[in-house]
């Protein structure tokens, strides 16, 4: 299985990723959008509402399952990614770059330290 694990993020054993630039962007992994096939509905959170390091934060829906979605890191909602709305797809095209599904102004940005590196979850999904 050839699956893209990007270095610079961090990474969740329930196979969310964690990108920090300031704000820290939120997606599902290579691996994730694979498992699930064709993701055709994503439920997110509105800008501003309040996510909790390891709490659920939305849905994701694809042909085959329904899977809940996680915070890595406890804030504030800064955007979302409404393109996702209309085009969920983006998740399985593009899950690191214009598949993304919310930012967060991180309350602690030390949380995210507790993720995972790439090589740790490469072998966790191996």
């Amino acid at each position: 299985m050839s699956i893209d694990v990007p270095d610079d993020l961090g990474y969740m054993e329930s196979h969310e990723w964690a990108r920090d630039g300031g704000t820290v962007r939120v997606g599902i992994t290579d691996f994730a959008q694979d498992e699930l096939g064709d993701v055709v509905f994503v439920e997110l959170p509105d800008v501003g509402d309040d996510v909790s390091k390891d709490g659920e934060f939305g849905v994701i829906e694809s042909i085959k399952a329904v899977s809940d979605l996680y915070a890595p890191v406890t804030g504030e909602v800064t955007a979302v990614n409404e393109r996702l709305f209309d085009a969920p797809e983006l998740v399985n095209e593009d899950p690191f770059g214009e598949g993304w599904m919310l930012e967060v102004e991180a309350n602690d940005p030390d949380e995210l330290d507790d993720l995972m590196s790439a090589d740790e979850y490469e072998k966790q999904v191996q």
